[in-house]
């Protein structure tokens, strides 16, 4: 009997509180983070404030988390593992054999703790980080705690998947996401919060493309996640024409934290400039993610909602990630094959650094390291 070969799927996201008791874990794992809350501080100092961000808003947090119903906490780390599933039954269709396993950088199931066999691509570990696009406080601060543990930047590997956003099978399945929801075809118990139902001349709504915002500080260090947010957009609306969609699109971004200048338009600002145009009719897309949690469910779900209407539009719609949606599961699929034939070159290192050509990472400044040797 012939051996069934074995392949390895590590997927990464940021992570998110299975249940209110995790609040703090999740909270702290986040804020100590130099690569996340970037200050240009003392690192000391900046750990002291760190830490007292977290405590002082675990109480407001928990009371967020209680309302989305969800025994306390995000639905994240569930829906990874629901990805994840259905990942492995499409990919084993091929005859091959496939163990995923799911790690988050803040809270559980913990990044720090997972196996270093499971983290190193050059054993063969296809590793997914579940991020569309590259920023520092996500792909760069992921592979950082990898480095940590491995003793060298992973992301130099071809099995670290790069950032997505621009592939055409991504992108296909986005399109057909919106427009699914738009004619009112998504399945509401295969989605979060979801009352899926056609959308009335969805041809000539607006759609916001709503990412998650970063601070300038980011930015300026040469973070290319703008850049890699605009031209997401820019070619999902390119599809969406092709489709026959004829309405104005329109960037932001959300989920602002502290006093600091963060990338704008904010989605909440932009919303009252829209009511002033009399715009009365709008749906948001959550572009920089994949997974439905708090920044989607509540954020778009609950508090742009009642913005919308405090302002007086007629329609509003929230779109919902792609989460376990089939054709994005195919789009994944087909990546993660992409990258294991890379893998399987032999000499699988890649010649530009990322994290220097996406990130603007000067080791000179930096309060972490990164080698990718």
């Amino acid at each position: 009997m012939q051996k069934v070969s074995k392949n390895r799927l590590l997927l990464l996201n940021l992570g998110g509180p299975r249940a209110a008791s995790e609040i703090p874990k999740f909270l702290m794992d986040l804020f100590e983070d130099p690569l996340v809350f970037d200050l240009p501080i003392p690192e000391a100092l900046r750990l002291y404030l760190a830490r007292k961000i977290a405590e002082s808003r675990s109480k407001k947090v928990q009371e967020v988390y209680a309302s989305m119903g969800f025994g306390g906490g995000s639905p994240l780390v569930s829906e990874t593992e629901r990805q994840a599933k259905e990942l492995q039954k499409l990919l084993e269709k091929s005859g091959e054999k496939w163990e995923i396993k799911i790690a988050m950088a803040c809270g559980y199931p913990h990044i720090r703790e997972i196996d270093p066999e499971w983290l190193d691509p050059r054993n063969g570990v296809i590793i997914l980080p579940l991020f569309p696009h590259f920023s520092r406080s996500t792909v760069l601060s992921t592979a950082m705690i990898l480095k940590s543990k491995l003793g060298f930047c992973p992301i130099s590997y071809e099995g670290w998947i790069q950032p997505f956003f621009d592939k055409s099978e991504y992108l296909e399945s986005v399109r057909d996401l919106i427009l699914d929801f738009f004619n009112g075809h998504l399945e509401n118990s295969k989605f979060l919060h979801l009352h899926n139902k056609k959308v009335k001349d969805w041809q000539n709504i607006d759609i916001v493309f709503s990412a998650h915002g970063i601070p300038m500080r980011l930015v300026h260090k040469g973070d290319d996640y703008v850049r890699e947010i605009e031209r997401n957009t820019n070619e999902l609306v390119s599809l969406l024409r092709e489709a026959g969609y004829r309405g104005n699109t329109h960037l932001a971004f959300q989920s602002r934290v502290g006093p600091s200048k963060w990338t704008t338009p904010n989605t909440l600002n932009l919303l009252e400039e829209l009511s002033k145009a009399k715009v009365s009719r709008v749906a948001i897309y959550p572009i920089s993610f994949v997974s439905d949690h708090l920044e989607t469910l509540e954020e778009i779900g609950v508090q742009m909602r009642d913005k919308a209407k405090s302002l007086g539009f007629q329609d509003y719609y929230r779109i919902p990630t792609p989460g376990t949606y089939p054709p994005f599961i195919r789009a994944l699929a087909t990546i993660i094959e992409r990258a294991k034939a890379a893998s399987n070159k032999g000499t699988n290192v890649r010649t530009v650094c990322t994290c220097k050509s996406l990130g603007g990472f000067d080791p000179s400044k930096e309060k972490v390291l990164c080698s990718s040797h």
